[in-house]
């Protein structure tokens, strides 16, 4: 075997490493630096093997597992999935490492930021497993790898996080072993890395937002942002003289129809098979078991909770009869094992069309590194026949001779439900589900699912053989987890379902925070401390706290008018910058990630608190002309970056968005998203009353909520409280006023309305010093509207302290 290695790039030092972990006998060639690459499309540093049989492996990985199998070490599960890992995440955090330290020029610990998730996972992995190295006792290709992503950027001790101590201990102890040491020396680090430095320089900057590892922790501010050139800037000031009329139109829906059975071309087609199958029956309950009405331990990892249809912990799909210590769920009984007749999907007829569509999504598409990872798994212990029917009354009647007492499986239907759901939308439904020439299918969801949507769904598609959109993205999360364990609603740790309204959160702010913290790359966690702080400091100080002033200034220096704006090049500056944010926006929206994505937002919002800090039009407006007409300048702008932020939160929190909108006033045809930021609200145009968005969430509310939810709160309380809790002290007698319940919505958002504009009228009063008599009589409008209000939503109004010295 001859091993072409390139003089620069960090490939090198892995398949050198690799090479002599595995005492591979190859015959080592470098190759020069103005060499052209080995094969089209492959950058010129990437290494080559060339086997005996005259095939080549271009992949660094593939020929690291390459020599590891030729010495005998078979490829396990874990070490597969690192490899899978390091690949997709590891690799394009460690290239804008690289780039930053490089060509950006900074420190060795500065440039590790762009690692500091991936480093985390690694840590994290080290200390649950336990082990010394990442698939086991012992080393493997999975450490060779990562450690050859790392070392170039991990080689001074200063750049290693102190905190990271298993990370430490592993890379020390890689480091000093004979092959990685030995394949360091050979490509004389840091020395490469310099040559290295060339080729990225000819190269854009790395995207360090859609690269970046999901985490818990509040975002770090870069050291410095990415230059802005002169053609961007113009192009920003361009677009945003355009205005509204660069909008899209407003899409409007149109009449549902329904859409075909594609279970009768399935069986036309011979995909179907008849069998006797065995299945739990309660007798107690006198039925067949739904899966999810089946617990036992799985047969395959011993997990206890498994379900009747997957284990939730080593992902396999299996059949309830398989469980061990099977139970029902229902009345916890035993359940015994009675033979059945049902219908099954023929898996193994259509592994090959299966494994042929896989190869080509995979290819083009962008897949999770652990849906590409479950999907492999469970192709890999070989394609069954997959039942499709259940014994029950509820479901899809099954249209068959013989089975129509029988209802298809939900993981058979429920899918092609999504198919159904857009034809009773609009009779184009074809255009988008047999048009996979033109159309793209994205498919999110949490990985305990995958098999279902990558497996079995397509498997029906194929069979139909009908011209069918197959998913080309498939983006699986991790788990979230609450607090320091595990939702269980058992033991009634966590917030479930209807719960989350009885906290008196609202509804987006849970929606924010969820989807901030979404489990995007590894699992994350819940916790009340953190969305305290998110939203004191996220919602309220940040994004909040700008929208407001961009509205409150509108009001009170330029009478509710929005005033002429006079561009500076900071302010066309600024405009540019939003647009990149925005483009970004839309480029990490595409890839799914929501979370990513989110953090434009927030990153706009800061951009224009600093705007508007910097500007100081509070002290401009009391200026000379020139300094008014600064001050209408800004305060134009800011509110048309709340504008636009009012249309990004929409698919996040559309209630608060719905509430920007109208306190802004934005036309109905300005609420579209483009890809510039554009002057929606140009000068003249009226904004309506503008009220604080967020409320501050204390402490000692929020330690209430993690003691109530912190368990002692079992299923059954929380669905019965009256009937299960013991009966408490009698309550004192209800105020005054009768209780109702709450109004309809439209009543609450006009009290709504009427309480943000007098509250704000109270405000403009007490700013301009009015009369301390005119000032009571307005402040007991407004306690009177907030009694309304409360009365309308069912809760009984407290009467407010006067503030001041009480009378003892």
């Amino acid at each position: 075997m001859r091993l072409r290695v390139p003089v620069r790039g960090p490939a090198a030092l892995k398949v050198l490493a690799a090479a002599g972990a595995a005492a591979a006998p190859v015959q080592l060639v470098w190759g020069g630096p103005s060499e052209p690459p080995r094969a089209p499309l492959r950058p010129p540093w990437a290494p080559a093997l060339e086997l005996e049989s005259g095939a080549v492996l271009f992949s660094a990985n593939a020929i690291c597992q390459f020599f590891f199998l030729c010495r005998g070490d078979e490829p396990t599960d874990l070490s597969t999935q690192w490899l899978e890992w390091e690949a997709t995440e590891l690799q394009p955090a460690a290239t804008a490492a690289l780039y930053a330290r490089l060509v950006l020029g900074r420190r060795a610990p500065e440039a590790v930021q762009a690692l500091r998730e991936p480093l985390a996972h690694i840590e994290q992995s080290l200390a649950r497993a336990g082990a010394a190295f990442l698939a086991g006792d012992a080393p493997s290709v999975a450490d060779v790898v990562v450690w050859g992503t790392l070392f170039p950027i991990l080689q001074e001790e200063s750049s290693l996080p102190g905190e990271l101590q298993a990370l430490r201990t592993w890379f020390q102890n890689m480091t000093l072993s004979e092959a990685c040491r030995d394949a360091a020396d050979t490509v004389l680090m840091p020395q490469a890395l310099l040559e290295f430095k060339s080729y990225l320089q000819k190269q854009p900057p790395p995207c360090l937002a859609m690269q970046r590892a999901t985490s818990n922790e509040p975002e770090e501010e870069e050291g410095s942002e990415r230059a802005l050139t002169e053609d961007e800037i113009a192009a920003a000031a361009d677009a945003w003289a355009h205005g509204a009329a660069a909008l899209p139109k407003p899409w409007q829906p149109q009449k549902p129809v329904i859409a075909q059975d594609i279970f009768q071309r399935l069986l036309a087609r011979g995909f179907l098979l008849q069998d006797t199958v065995e299945q739990l029956r309660c007798e107690g309950c006198q039925r067949f078991l739904a899966d999810r009405f089946v617990e036992g331990t799985c047969p395959f990892c011993n997990y206890e909770e498994a379900r009747g249809d997957q284990c939730d912990k080593c992902g396999k799909l299996i059949n309830a009869v398989e469980l061990k210590s099977p139970q029902c769920k229902l009345c916890r009984g035993v359940p015994v094992v009675k033979p059945t007749q049902h219908l099954f999907l023929d898996l193994p007829k259509l592994e090959q069309r299966l494994e042929a569509w896989l190869e080509q999504s995979w290819a083009t598409g962008d897949w999770t590194a652990n849906a590409r990872y479950i999907t492999r798994s469970w192709i890999r212990d070989g394609l069954k026949p997959r039942c499709i029917t259940r014994d029950l009354k509820w479901g899809t009647p099954v249209p068959l001779d013989g089975f129509r007492d029988k209802v298809f499986y939900v993981w058979f239907d429920a899918p092609i439900g999504y198919l159904s759901i857009t034809a009773n939308y609009t009779s184009q439904w074809e255009r988008w589900w047999k048009n996979p020439q033109q159309v793209e299918l994205y498919n999110f969801m949490a990985k305990d699912n995958v098999p279902f949507h990558s497996v079995i769904f397509p498997c029906s598609l194929l069979g139909a053989d009908d011209n069918y959109t197959l998913v080309n993205h498939l983006i699986a999360t991790e788990y979230l987890n609450y607090e320091d364990g595990k939702f269980s609603k058992s033991r009634g740790v966590g917030v479930f379902g209807d719960m989350a309204k009885d906290t008196g959160i609202p509804a987006d702010i849970w929606r924010f925070y969820l989807l901030y913290l979404r489990p995007e790359g590894q699992d994350s966690a819940f916790s009340w401390s953190d969305l305290m702080l998110k939203n004191n400091s996220e919602l309220l100080n940040n994004l909040g706290n700008f929208i407001n002033r961009a509205g409150m200034f509108v009001c009170k220096f330029f009478g509710g008018i929005v005033p002429s704006m006079a561009l500076t090049p900071d302010d066309k500056r600024l405009l540019a910058r939003v647009t990149l944010e925005l483009r970004q926006y839309h480029q990490l929206l595409e890839k799914v990630r929501i979370r990513d994505a989110l953090r434009c937002i927030l990153s706009i919002s800061r951009h224009g608190n600093q705007y508007i800090q910097v500007n100081e039009p509070w002290k401009r407006i009391k200026g000379d002309e020139k300094d008014r007409q600064r001050a209408g300048t800004v305060t134009g702008v800011a509110v048309n970056m709340a504008s636009l932020l009012a249309v990004m939160l929409q698919p996040y929190m559309p209630s608060v968005s719905l509430a920007i909108q109208g306190q802004l006033c934005i036309p109905q045809d300005c609420f579209v998203l483009s890809h510039d930021f554009t002057c929606t609200l140009p000068p003249g145009h009226r904004v309506g009353t503008v009220s604080p968005l967020f409320q501050k969430l204390e402490i000692d509310r929020v330690e209430a909520l993690r003691r109530r939810f912190g368990g002692g709160q079992p299923e059954d309380l929380a669905a019965e409280p009256q009937a299960k809790q013991t009966p408490a002290a009698p309550q004192p007698p209800p105020a005054p006023e009768t209780l109702v319940a709450p109004t309809d919505p439209q009543q609450l958002q006009e009290l709504t309305q009427e309480v943000a504009r007098q509250g704000n009228h109270v405000r403009q009063l007490k700013a301009s010093k009015a009369e301390k008599a005119q000032i009571e009589v307005e402040v007991a409008k407004l306690l009177e509207l907030k009694k309304q209000l409360a009365l309308a939503e069912g809760k009984s109004p407290q009467v407010p302290v006067p503030k001041g010295k009480q009378k003892k």
